[in-house]
């Protein structure tokens, strides 16, 4: 079995916007799970580098993201 490999940062922003282009709106694991899935779990996302990513995408006004709540939970979703 292979090793997996860290997304580079720039990578990782494109990455995020054809996953979100793809499957529409997701929280921060779903857009990580599914980067990883299409890699063939060749690539590892780690939660210290998609959460920046994803901020970044936000202050550069490439993604928006909003709070939504359940009856348990409170979490965001980001929407390209």
């Amino acid at each position: 079995m292979a090793e997996k490999k860290d997304v580079r940062q720039g990578m990782l922003s494109l990455m995020i916007l054809k996953t979100l282009e793809s499957m529409g709106s997701l929280h921060a694991y779903g857009i990580a799970r599914r980067i990883e899935q299409i890699s063939g779990d060749l690539l590892a996302v780690q939660y210290g580098t998609i959460y920046p990513a994803l901020l970044k995408l936000e202050q550069e006004g490439h993604v928006v993201s909003e709070w939504t709540s359940s009856r348990t939970t409170a979490e965001p979703s980001t929407t390209a």
